[in-house]
């Protein structure tokens, strides 16, 4: 098992005026590659917080952060910008896209920020669209498109800069629970196709379902760990790719299956729905 990414005895203290608040406290973490990784817990458990530790969006009050062999909390603030952007790739509940901008100019936004070359960039874009079931949508803006199909932007965006490390918080927050359970599947499709490590948050326990091991929140300290045994792709399941874009386009009707709740389930049911 390769270590992608590890978080040592992680604790975050905010100062207020009503006295200090400990979002995080003496967190060990390890995330290896291929492996999808679901935090969980109520809201102000303290997932984001971790999530930024992790990412080296904010620095511990104590605590080491690893990503691959580098040890990021030592890195002055230059350094670490470099790793974020060769390592990590962030998806965000809000979904964070430009809106003057096209999917393909959206997802090709961290490339141009990297100076990656014009031709490297148009095939990384291109691949990466046709990840998540979007190639045919590369000129829409976002406004022209659905939550779910947005979203998709935003793993394309993130998936992109090729990176070792994959970060999500709440990434189906603004999502109905159908089209949830497609992009967390699509996360976890990634995840271990590509090899990636990932990192996501979530309160749905329905999304919990598609992760290889939870760590459960409270208060800032992590009260649980336990594993699933996700479902193996079959060659059905590897032929098809992506869920087409129109999938989730719209919302359930009132009449609709209830929304899978697991890899396995929701594979089933796009097959039997297309």
């Amino acid at each position: 098992m390769t270590l992608a990414l590890r978080g040592e005895k992680l604790t975050r203290t905010f100062r207020s005026a009503a006295g200090d608040v400990h979002a995080c406290v003496d967190i060990d973490i390890e995330v290896a590659e291929g492996e999808l990784v679901v935090v969980r817990g109520s809201s102000g458990a303290g997932k984001t917080t971790l999530l930024n530790l992790l990412g080296g969006l904010d620095q511990p009050t104590s605590g080491r952060v690893w990503i691959g062999d580098v040890e990021a909390t030592a890195l002055d603030e230059d350094e670490l910008a470099r790793v974020r952007r060769e390592r990590l790739g962030f998806v965000f509940q809000s979904f964070g896209l430009i809106p003057i901008m096209s999917a393909a100019e959206n997802v090709e936004l961290p490339l141009r920020i990297a100076k990656t070359a014009p031709a490297e960039r148009d095939r990384r874009v291109a691949e990466a669209l046709r990840l998540v079931g979007l190639a045919d949508h590369a000129a829409q803006r976002p406004g022209e498109l659905s939550g779910g199909q947005q979203q998709r932007v935003g793993i394309a965006r993130a998936i992109a800069v090729r990176p070792h490390v994959l970060i999500a918080d709440e990434p189906t927050g603004q999502l109905d629970s159908r089209t949830a359970a497609t992009v967390m599947d699509l996360i976890g499709d990634l995840v271990h196709s590509q090899g990636l490590a990932a990192v996501v948050s979530t309160h749905d326990p329905l999304l919990v379902q598609r992760a290889d091991r939870v760590i459960e929140l409270h208060d800032g300290r992590v009260t649980s760990v336990g594993g699933h045994a996700p479902a193996g792709p079959g060659p059905a399941d590897e032929a098809s790719g992506p869920a087409d874009a129109s999938d989730d386009a719209e919302g359930p009707s009132e009449d609709a299956p209830h929304p899978p709740r697991t890899r396995a389930e929701a594979r089933e049911q796009r097959h039997t729905d297309g």
